[in-house]
């Protein structure tokens, strides 16, 4: 594709499936900062500096299973005095097909770049050809978020450029969606016994703040959509010592019928346990 690079190719190995039996969101944030450190370096960007603010929104158009082959195509899409917009296409290498959609956008002033770099990039903007992205209403305020995940940032955390990293991030909020079923009455056993499963068509990673090494961090959820099949969890990291936000996830998925791969009703008794957790937005 004219003016998109490779930046990634490789397989799903089957311990990066879920319960869900498809690849694990965290891991394509794993394969994602790849490509991003590698059309980072080829737009001579300086990816140590990587700014702590960015935001990724993420369209799943199709799964991937353990054994699938993939590559990602990277490219610039746009560069504004305070941020750079790059597209990333995970495509899978058997067909050709795109199975999921991503644009990063990073805070990135302009006139803090050196001209050939700024030469560069605007030399090489692509056009997108994904989907848009779809405006989302934010909760008001996280009063009914409950908690869903509580630990510390530990070694493992750390990416190669010694930052807490993308994948991190999303194994945490993982976790939360865990939780949060379970608390609604999605439990391990229900999810075993009914063959279901929770799988996410669309993401959106808010990062305010990167944690350090040892720090505590705690994840609350809260719903702020729930359909017949279809609920939007909104996943909130933060310091537990100040309250401060680190970053924030909304994941918008279904209850999948894991037999027939097709989206499945909630049983009464979970939507209305979902009720119970849906926050105001705003």
């Amino acid at each position: 594709m004219d003016g998109w690079t490779e930046t990634w190719r490789g397989i799903v190995a089957p311990w990066e499936c879920d319960i869900t039996e498809h690849f694990t969101i965290a891991y394509y944030f794993d394969r994602l900062a790849d490509a991003t450190s590698m059309i980072a370096a080829s737009l001579g960007l300086d990816e140590p500096s990587r700014p702590a603010a960015c935001r990724f929104d993420v369209r799943f158009a199709r799964e991937l299973r353990a054994g699938a082959s993939f590559h990602i195509l990277s490219a610039p899409l746009a560069f504004s005095e305070g941020a750079l917009r790059l597209g990333h296409q995970f495509i899978d290498s058997a067909d050709g097909e795109v199975t999921t959609w991503v644009q990063e956008t990073r805070d990135t002033a302009a006139d803090s770049l050196p001209p050939a770099t700024r030469e560069a990039i605007s030399r090489r903007l692509s056009h997108w050809p994904g989907p848009a992205v779809e405006p989302r209403p934010e909760p008001s305020a996280t009063e009914g978020f409950v908690p869903t995940a509580r630990d510390r940032v530990k070694p493992a955390d750390l990416g190669p450029d010694g930052n807490f990293a993308l994948a991190a991030f999303v194994h945490r909020f993982t976790a939360g969606c865990v939780q949060a079923l379970a608390a609604i009455g999605a439990t391990a056993g229900y999810l075993h016994t009914e063959r279901k499963g929770f799988s996410t068509f669309e993401l959106t990673l808010q990062v305010s703040r990167l944690p350090r090494l040892g720090d505590a961090v705690v994840v609350e959820t809260g719903i702020v959509h729930l359909g017949s099949s279809s609920i939007r969890f909104m996943h909130r990291m933060s310091d537990p010592a100040d309250g401060s936000e680190l970053a924030r996830l909304g994941q918008f998925g279904v209850q999948l019928d894991l037999d027939t791969r097709r989206p499945a009703a909630l049983p009464q008794a979970l939507h209305a346990a979902a009720q119970q957790l849906l926050v105001p937005v705003a």
